[in-house]
């Protein structure tokens, strides 16, 4: 009996002592990158070793390792993403598993979490993190930021999908690539930062905005992106509507203004019945029409333009490529969501 005793508390504090287990996506990017000695170029690395190199995170959590895809973020685009949001739902149906880390470029960072940010069904913590030092910089930032990422599944702190990068925690929605070479680079703007990562901590900042999710469509419409500046004409945009798109999101001047002769693409592709969506090239503030003269916000929105209220032109078009299956052209319904998301 009493071996059946002692048996009895090995297994139970072997349970108790067991690690919890997080998956860890690698989709490639800069953080699993290496400097070529030839040419002295950045090129993925075909090893995909990066993990190994961390010991640290194993003495943390058991690692379910996932290589999804070893490419530079720059390659990324919607169908990979909607591979690696079903992919993530999958694994992270295992109840053993608590979060997933994704590995990803950072050059699209700030559309690829919020491509999964929207459709992932899972409720548990989702990490992305990177690096903005490849993995031959002898100050390379991606190990840290991995651990980092770790220490933010295990805490009690969950904020659903985040961009966790130099202990900064950043909600999909709001967060954008800043700088080009510092890591420092993910901020939030007048929004905030959700957290802060410090020595096995998370201090929460902020609430994360309220999630809202779509079902991944067999095929996602086509959007196009055109930034006015200063002398454009009207061109480009008549050439886009020619190719038929689901949508064009102009990125306008101010909170939301355009020249007189920008206009005339713009009214070209209305008469089309092509919806046009208009953002700004401003960083921070709402897109509001106000402006009466021709060009100007209010005028656009009374021949027919939309508005993206808080939400620049990348991200307005992350959030059409759901939404505008979702409503089936649905105007009302998408100047509601654009006007309060």
């Amino acid at each position: 009996m009493r071996s059946l005793f002692f048996l009895f508390l090995f297994i139970s504090f072997q349970l108790y002592c067991e690690k919890p287990t997080i998956a860890v996506f690698n989709t490639g990017g800069t953080i699993s990158e290496v400097e070529d000695p030839i040419t002295k170029s950045v090129v993925p690395n075909s090893k995909n070793i990066l993990l190994k190199k961390i010991p640290q995170i194993y003495e943390l959590a058991e690692i379910m390792e996932i290589n999804f895809s070893n490419i530079d973020s720059s390659q990324m685009n919607e169908y990979i993403w909607a591979d690696l949001s079903k992919k993530v739902d999958e694994i992270l149906q295992d109840e053993k598993i608590i979060g997933a880390v994704i590995i990803h470029g950072t050059d699209t960072m700030s559309e690829g979490s919020f491509f999964l940010d929207l459709s992932l069904k899972t409720n548990k913590p989702i990490i992305f993190t990177g690096a903005m030092k490849n993995s031959s910089d002898p100050f390379s930032d991606g190990p840290s930021n991995i651990c980092n990422a770790i220490i933010q599944i295990l805490s009690k702190v969950n904020f659903g999908v985040t961009v966790s990068l130099n202990q900064y925690i950043n909600s999909p929605r709001f967060v954008y690539k800043t700088d080009t070479t510092n890591p420092q680079t993910f901020k939030s703007y007048e929004h905030g930062y959700l957290g802060y990562v410090f020595e096995k901590n998370v201090y929460k900042l902020n609430e994360a905005p309220k999630k809202l999710h779509f079902p991944i469509p067999d095929k996602f419409p086509k959007i196009y992106i055109f930034q006015d500046y200063p002398g454009s004409k009207d061109e480009i945009i008549k050439f886009m509507a020619d190719n038929k798109p689901d949508a064009i999101i102009i990125e306008g001047l101010g909170s939301g203004n355009v020249s007189s002769d920008i206009f005339k693409g713009i009214k070209y592709a209305l008469d089309k019945k092509i919806l046009i969506v208009i953002t700004s090239t401003v960083p921070e503030g709402g897109v509001f029409p106000v402006y009466g003269d021709i060009g100007g916000g209010k005028y656009m929105l009374e021949k027919g333009a939309i508005f993206s209220r808080f939400l620049r032109a990348d991200k307005t078009r992350i959030l059409l490529l759901f939404a505008l299956p979702y409503y089936k052209n649905n105007k009302e319904e998408l100047i509601k969501l654009l006007n309060n998301f």
